[in-house]
């Protein structure tokens, strides 16, 4: 019989924990087989953070960290200062540990051009502490700090994070891509597979923004959270390439 498809070496046989409808799987997924067709699983290293990925040290099959609430661009940094030429270091966050309590480590970190890959998944809410605003949630966004919605004369307007970032110097590859239908989903895979190449060539810091579902805090059920990013999220976070110095270069 003929094999159409097989599971990824670059995942773990653990199941993971996340929600019906949640994209993270599908972007542990894309990751995973990004670093195996790259044949770089057994010199990668993961940085996972605080938040519903904070288990993605049993999912991904590479060398994992822990690090502390929003400090996984600074401790990636660490690891890649320490092994500059045999691994390749990637974190991966959500948008509570990345632009909240870790907007320092993040901006910095790509402020010194630092060559570590980010993994951003961006579900415009805090996920696994109770679905709380996040400075990445819509305006009018009804959340459990926000019951009567996100109002910019109170809480600001959201933080456009691929856009801030590619404004630094030392940013070589940012771009911003969604999960919420296949032909989507493919170019995510694309984009991964740049930014990794990004670090592997030494031109700098590489950053995928990749735009999710939570629709255990967003109340809603899965099609309809698909749809939820298509039509409210893409609208405030335009998909595409916001930086990118090969281009810039020719």
């Amino acid at each position: 019989m003929e094999i159409v498809f097989e599971k990824t070496k670059g995942l773990t046989d653990t199941p993971t924990h996340y929600c019906p409808g949640c994209t993270h799987g599908i972007i542990h997924r894309l990751v995973a087989e990004v670093l195996e067709e790259m044949d770089v699983l057994e010199d990668a290293v993961g940085v996972a953070s605080v938040g519903c990925s904070v288990l993605s040290y049993e999912y991904f099959n590479t060398d994992m960290v822990q690090a502390a609430h929003g400090r996984a661009p600074a401790v990636a940094t660490g690891i890649k200062r320490v092994l500059p030429n045999n691994r390749i270091v990637y974190t991966y966050q959500g948008d509570g540990d990345l632009a909240s309590i870790g907007m320092a480590e993040i901006v910095h970190a790509a402020a010194r051009g630092e060559k570590i890959t980010v993994i951003f998944v961006n579900n415009a809410i805090y996920g696994m502490t109770g679905g709380q605003m996040a400075p990445t949630s819509l305006l009018g966004q009804k959340t459990a700090t926000s019951p009567f919605g996100r109002d910019i004369n109170v809480q600001g307007a959201p933080i456009r994070i691929s856009e801030l970032l590619s404004t630094l110097d030392g940013a070589a590859y940012i771009e911003r891509v969604s999960s919420h239908d296949v032909p989507n989903i493919i170019k995510a895979k694309k984009a991964i597979r740049k930014a990794f190449e990004t670090q592997k060539q030494g031109l700098g810091f590489s950053l995928v923004e990749i735009l999710s579902t939570c629709p255990t805090n967003w109340g809603l059920d899965p099609n309809e959270s698909l749809d939820w990013v298509k039509e409210a999220m893409v609208p405030v976070y335009p998909l595409g390439v916001y930086k990118d110095i090969t281009k810039e270069e020719k």
